[in-house]
């Protein structure tokens, strides 16, 4: 075991030597390369700085058109509540002529109550009266009925006597 050890570690010896040996070979080119990248980084930084500011004034009219949205909200809420102020007006108004409306409504259907038993009570009083004043006439008329038959009566009797008073009577048809 110690003699693996021993070869690892001289494997890992030799291995990192050789490629701590090796040398960079640094150009003109690549100096040339590094300028341009340099160059472009810094466009770069520069592009993202112009990007950052136009970021913010961005920012500073999204605030400012919040800003505004906000002035413009609570202006609407207050003509919204001006016309809710003029619908509650409006509504109080509607609900006074409903109740107008209904007491006159309430007056008709008392009136014309009273007007329908009125005229039910002057028509029973009516058919009473009638009958109240039709009574002793119908009596009257019954009474007379009854005494006409006993006068024709004694008529036809005393005809039977009397020749021309029969005749008389043949001819009025009462024989």
């Amino acid at each position: 075991m110690n003699k693996i050890a021993i070869i690892l570690i001289i494997v890992f010896g030799v291995t990192t030597s050789y490629s701590q040996d090796q040398s960079i070979p640094y150009t003109l080119a690549d100096r040339d390369r590094l300028i341009q990248v340099e160059a472009n980084v810094n466009g770069m930084r520069n592009e993202m700085n112009s990007l950052r500011n136009e970021m913010n004034s961005l920012r500073n009219e999204m605030n400012s058109l919040r800003n505004e949205m906000n002035s413009l909200r609570s202006e609407i809420d207050a003509k919204l509540e001006s016309i809710n102020s003029r619908f509650d007006g409006i509504q109080i108004q509607f609900d006074g002529i409903n109740q107008r409306l209904d007491s006159q409504q309430t007056f008709l259907f008392w009136g014309f109550g009273l007007l329908f038993t009125f005229m039910i009570f002057m028509l029973g009083f009516i058919l009473w009266d009638r009958r109240t004043t039709l009574a002793p006439v119908k009596i009257e008329v019954e009474h007379l009925k009854q005494t006409d038959e006993q006068i024709i009566e004694v008529i036809r009797k005393h005809s039977e006597f009397h020749p021309k008073l029969r005749e008389l009577l043949k001819v009025a048809g009462m024989l």
